[in-house]
């Protein structure tokens, strides 16, 4: 294979208006992402949002119908998959049942031409990295699914490849163990500087281990931006809605001011674009206050408890106020019984309008 001309000061992967369609599906549409070398860049949608089919086309197991994909600097989308400087880590893991942990290791050591003396103190510090040292010799039947998948992260990691492909790699574990590996490939990206793309439905993982997260949905990407500012400066309704929860409240403008909403007068902040109509008023349930501390807030309506939810680390109150329904969570119990008329309250710059 003859090698690629790389360009040092390039991003480790670009994508340039790269499709694909099955049949009359258009899964992948237009979709252009740069990745800087060391930067961790999660594909955040829903089922069927062409997340998966973007990592698939990047990785080589997808033909590109269109555009290009780059590795630092050189075109690669005309490459086999094994011939692409990526690591793929797959949902299952995909260990070799036969093989030993350590010849599943050097197995990505052997396609890639490393010297076999080279090849133990590479497995063995690459366990040690995902603190399996000790565990050259057992077989995958031997091991948890959690081991199993570090075993995995261990496996690509070791070939050192420009880019590393995650494919939902935790979504098989149950929760205590999602949450170790999660904090496990945090930890190793801080430590390592890896670049990587991410594919999940998690929104939990996605906030919690990415430098920028692209929300997709239906093939395209529909913002890509630091976690705290998807959650908290959504590009669009979609974005706002997918992203954690929120309460959606009915409201028409008229005159170029809100209408009561259930009887309470409103303290909107319009924007030139807001034209009179029926618009759709979105509140995170987090930032409404009920009772005393609604006093100080913007915005205030009377609503009635309708029932609680104790969830853990809150407690969800859901509400009634005429004919709207909404529920707002707290931090603790505020002693109020079902049936109780409450003030709710909520500062302007918390709310977003989309029609």
């Amino acid at each position: 294979m003859a090698e690629a001309h790389t360009a040092p000061d390039a991003p480790a992967l670009e994508l340039d208006r790269i499709r694909r369609s099955f049949g009359n599906v258009l899964a992948v549409d237009d979709v252009s992402i740069d990745v800087a070398k060391g930067e961790f860049v999660t594909l955040l949608g829903p089922s069927g949002s062409g997340k998966t089919s973007t990592l698939r086309l990047i990785g080589g197991f997808e033909e590109l119908e269109s555009g290009a994909i780059k590795i630092n600097g050189a075109r690669i989308d005309h490459l086999p998959a094994y011939q692409r400087d990526t690591a793929t880590i797959f949902q299952s893991g995909a260990l070799f049942p036969h093989k030993t942990v350590a010849e599943n290791i050097a197995y990505g050591l052997r396609m890639r031409g490393i010297p076999k003396a080279e090849m133990p103190a590479r497995i063995k510090r690459s366990l040690e990295m995902v603190r399996l040292g000790g565990y050259e010799e057992r077989y995958p039947s031997q091991l948890s699914g959690g081991q199993k998948q570090r075993v995995a992260l261990a496996r690509s990691m070791v070939v050192q490849p420009t880019i590393l492909l995650f494919d939902e790699p935790l979504s098989a574990l149950d929760l205590s163990l999602r949450l170790q590996l999660r904090s496990e490939i945090r930890r190793l990206h801080d430590e390592i500087g890896f670049s990587a793309i991410y594919v999940t439905h998690d929104q939990g993982e996605a906030m919690a281990m990415s430098s920028r997260v692209a929300v997709m949905n239906k093939g395209r990407i529909e913002q890509i931006d630091r976690p705290d500012r998807i959650f908290h400066a959504p590009a669009n309704e979609f974005v706002h809605t997918f992203i954690g929860e929120s309460c959606c409240l009915p409201i028409r403008l008229a005159d170029g001011k809100a209408a009561d909403l259930a009887g309470a007068p409103l303290a909107l902040r319009l924007r030139e674009d807001q034209a009179d109509g029926d618009w759709r008023l979105y509140l995170r349930p987090a930032r409404l206050k009920l009772g005393a501390q609604a006093v100080q807030t913007e915005n205030r309506l009377a609503a009635r408890i309708h029932f609680i939810e104790f969830l853990g680390d809150f407690h969800r109150y859901h509400l009634k106020a005429g004919a709207l329904e909404f529920f707002a969570d707290q931090p603790g119990d505020l002693g109020h019984s079902i049936g109780t008329e409450i003030d709710v309250g909520w500062q302007s710059a918390d709310m977003r309008l989309y029609r």
